[in-house]
């Protein structure tokens, strides 16, 4: 099955500072890929440069086929996206909002509408739609978030701390909703909780100083850790990968 994403030696530097080095990833449809990494370890600018929000120094994307560099425009119709921080524009209400997002996404008429209607009931905003985005809390801003990115069903989805500020029950629904996409998609997820990637994902890659250090799954991630640690083994091999800590890498009870 041909790859959805496929970024090449990707590189980027800010001055002195190299961000990223060199990075390969490609993630097929039907992956629900977990992308981890310490903060400063480079995994924010990745996924800006795979989404076309940040030039690359160095390297290529292609989304479903289309260069990002040779055709911007058409490379972002591809895919999803839900950014830290979940934008919007604060005096509209949910269902304004996601109208307008319609909109300029080129639907019109009762097609506009009804893709409003089933991304609203797909993470359960009923009972805000009508409410101003500036005054919902932050659960609802980041479910609103993730209406949008998935309005124009797109086959790649890159979703960013999609769960943050959701209380567990939304968590939960949120989780199932992702896992229950990937099942056709290709979706990135970006997240610091180790638990998460064990609740969703089919596969994990680890980044730290802007190299990848681990890509596998998420058994194999916590089969890492040494036998005798018997709690928190995932914890305990993301400290190991991206610290170098002699201790952690010996083990020892958690």
């Amino acid at each position: 099955m041909p790859s959805r994403i496929v970024a090449k030696k990707l590189e980027k530097r800010f001055g002195n500072i190299h961000a990223v080095r060199g990075i390969d990833l490609e993630v097929p449809a039907g992956q629900v890929l977990g992308f981890l990494g310490p903060n400063g370890a480079g995994k924010s600018t990745t996924m800006r440069m795979i989404t076309g929000f940040l030039e690359p120094t160095g390297g290529t994307v292609e989304l479903e086929g289309i260069n990002l560099a040779d055709d911007p425009i058409g490379a972002k119709r591809t895919f999803g996206y839900l950014p830290e921080g979940a934008p919007a524009y604060p005096d509209m209400t949910v269902e304004e909002f996601l109208g307008f997002i319609a909109h300029a996404r080129g639907f019109r008429g009762a097609d506009a509408k009804a893709r409003v209607e089933r991304s609203i009931g797909r993470v359960n905003l009923q009972g805000v739609r009508k409410q101003a985005f500036e005054t919902l809390s932050k659960g609802y801003k980041r479910r609103t978030g993730l209406a949008q990115a998935l309005l124009h069903d797109p086959g790649i989805l890159i979703l960013d701390e999609p769960t943050d500020g959701l209380d567990p029950n939304q968590k939960f629904e949120v989780r199932e909703l992702i896992k229950e996409l990937g099942g056709d998609r290709a979706v990135v997820l970006s997240t610091h909780i180790l638990e998460e990637v064990e609740a969703v994902c089919t596969r994990a890659v680890v980044i730290n100083r802007g190299q990848i250090v681990f890509d596998g799954t998420p058994a194999e991630m916590e089969g890492r850790a040494p036998r005798d640690v018997t709690r928190n083994r995932m914890d305990h091999v993301f400290r190991m990968i991206t610290t170098g800590d002699v201790a952690t890498q010996k083990g020892g009870r958690r």
